[in-house]
Order: C-alpha cells, then sequence, then structure tokens
C-alpha cells in the first residue's frame, strides 16, 4: 500500500512428470516502473507493428511468461521426462523488493524447489547481483516569504549542502572494487525530490529520496549506518534544520551459490552448443527476487536473451 499496490496475485503452476527427481522453478514478475517519456507507441497499448510487440513490460518481463510457459509445453509435448518437476512462479512485486511475491511464497512453505531459474537478459549466466538500500530524507525548515528570508530556515539550502555530500561520497565509493565479474563498485544515485511550496516562498520542506547499489561484499548493516551518519553529519552543519530519515527498501546482494553448479553449467552446456562458444558467468549492478531464493536456500541462476 505504501507504494500505491492495492492487490496482489502470486501463480505457482506445478507440472510433476514422476515420482522422484528435483523440482526446477521458473520465475519471473509481471510488474514494471513507470513508463517514463518518449514512447513512439502508447506504453500500455500492446501494439503489434512488423511483427514487434510494443509496450511496457513486452519484453521484461512478461515476455519471459511467455517463453516460460510454451518452453514447459514444449517439454510435456516433445521430451517429457520420466521424474522430477517444473514449477512456473509468476509474481509482481519485484520492482518493490519481492518480499510479498517469491519472499512470501518461501517464506509460507508454498514451494521448496531444488534450483532456480530466473528470467534475465544477458549472454552470460548471471550467479551474483548488487543489493540496494533506498532512503527517504525528510529536511524540515520554516517557511517564510521570499522578502523576508531572514524570518525562515532554508530547507532547499540545506538539501544542496547535503546534495553535494551525497554526490561526493561517490568518489569514496568508486575505490571499493568488487571481485564478482561484471560488477565494478558501489554508487550513491538521488532518484527524486521534492519541495517548496511557490516561487515567493522560502522552501521550509524538502523531501529527498536515494538510491545506494551494494555490492556483494559489502555488509547491508554497515552500508546504511555509513549513510545516516553522513546525512546526519552534514544536516548538522545547517542551523534549524529539522532531520527525518525513513528506510524505502532493503533489498540484500546475491552472492555466488557453490550449490548452483548443476544448474549453472547446464546452462553453459546447451548454450555453448547452440552460440559455438565458451559462455561465461557474470555478476550484475540489478537486485533480483533471485537473492530471496538464495536466501532460502535455493541454489539459483538468472539467464535469459539478451546482449
Amino acid at each position: 500500500h505504501a507504494y500505491g499496490l492495492q492487490s496482489i496475485i502470486n501463480l505457482i503452476v506445478r507440472q510433476r512428470f514422476g515420482p522422484g527427481g528435483r523440482v526446477i522453478a521458473l520465475n519471473a514478475h509481471g510488474d514494471v516502473v513507470p513508463p517514463g517519456d518518449g514512447w513512439t507507441h502508447e506504453p500500455y497499448g500492446a501494439e503489434v507493428v512488423q511483427g514487434k510487440l510494443y509496450g511496457r513490460a513486452s519484453a521484461v518481463s512478461k515476455s519471459d511468461f511467455a517463453s516460460f510457459t510454451f518452453a514447459l509445453r514444449a517439454l510435456q509435448a516433445a521430451a517429457p521426462p520420466k521424474q522430477g518437476a517444473v514449477e512456473l512462479h509468476f509474481t509482481y512485486d519485484e520492482e518493490f523488493g519481492g518480499e510479498l511475491g517469491p519472499g512470501w511464497l518461501l517464506k509460507h512453505g508454498l514451494t521448496k524447489p531444488d534450483f532456480l531459474l530466473a528470467a534475465g537478459f544477458s549472454y552470460q549466466v548471471v550467479t551474483a547481483h548488487n543489493g540496494c538500500l533506498q532512503m527517504e530524507v525528510t529536511l524540515h525548515g520554516l517557511a517564510s516569504h521570499a522578502a523576508y528570508p531572514h524570518t525562515g530556515v532554508d530547507a532547499l539550502q540545506a538539501a544542496n549542502r547535503l546534495l553535494t555530500a551525497l554526490y561526493a561520497h561517490n568518489d569514496v565509493l568508486r575505490t571499493r572494487l568488487s571481485q564478482v565479474e561484471g560488477i565494478t563498485h558501489p554508487y550513491l544515485n538521488v532518484g527524486r525530490i521534492e519541495g517548496g511550496s511557490n516561487t515567493n516562498v522560502v522552501p521550509g520542506k524538502v523531501v529527498i529520496k536515494l538510491d545506494r547499489r551494494m555490492i556483494p561484499e559489502e555488509n547491508s548493516a554497515e552500508v546504511e549506518a555509513e549513510v545516516r551518519a553522513l546525512i546526519e553529519g552534514t544536516v548538522a552543519q545547517c542551523p534549524g534544520i529539522r532531520l527525518e530519515i525513513k528506510r524505502l527498501l532493503l533489498a540484500e546482494s546475491l552472492k555466488p551459490q557453490a550449490g548452483n553448479a548443476p544448474l549453472v553449467q547446464a546452462l553453459q552446456r546447451h548454450a555453448s552448443a547452440l552460440f559455438g562458444e565458451p559462455i561465461p558467468t557474470s555478476g550484475t549492478p540489478l537486485y533480483t527476487d533471485v537473492r530471496l531464493y538464495g536466501a532460502a536456500g535455493v541454489p539459483a541462476a538468472i539467464y535469459g536473451a539478451g546482449p
């Protein structure tokens, strides 16, 4: 509800082929971030033009719903195994952290696959990903008429000072290099700013929302403590400003797993046969729902069509 979501449906499709064997789950998410500007077709129109589908999520990740579904139907029709099972996990809250999608299914024991393959979009088999901390920072000053600025406390000036400190912190983060191929270093981004009430009013309140990406080697508690200390120390130098800090999201990183070797090697073997060259593993700077399966002890990998 905090993100505007009114309801959610999680779908598990189970196909048992025979007793014994492993359960392989395929996970994709149907939710997306807002479409933004610059579309040449209606973002929610699902128009097909010259054989191509245009629309928000037509690639990520509703196309994975289709490809996973047809892959299972092809398996049923062409080469049904004598044992094992396949599950399709279609969920709708990946963009908000996945806690009500895969997190909820795993927490309530509704699924416990032996391996998890998640929708991806890279030539490499992805075996690790970044974590993400999102925070909302509110600076409370005192609004006043612009003709009498000395009677107010300018929250925007304080925000300006804070933004300078946050962006300067990226110089420090660039020196913290990850050992995971495909992941470079942590990064801090300010994605949204709201504040002020009118042109002739000294801003009495500014809200900043930030995103701190965490490499697999980092500890999320230490990262949050560092960011909070930076914010508090900077705002403390701004007299009259009251500070509020709220955590919006904490998504842990996915660290390389030893137990996913059978899945990763199978993907590499078959992809190598198709591409005619070795397929490497890699990490990705994104965060995904796969970390929730990893935390539940399910060996996992991310794979799908892409660069």
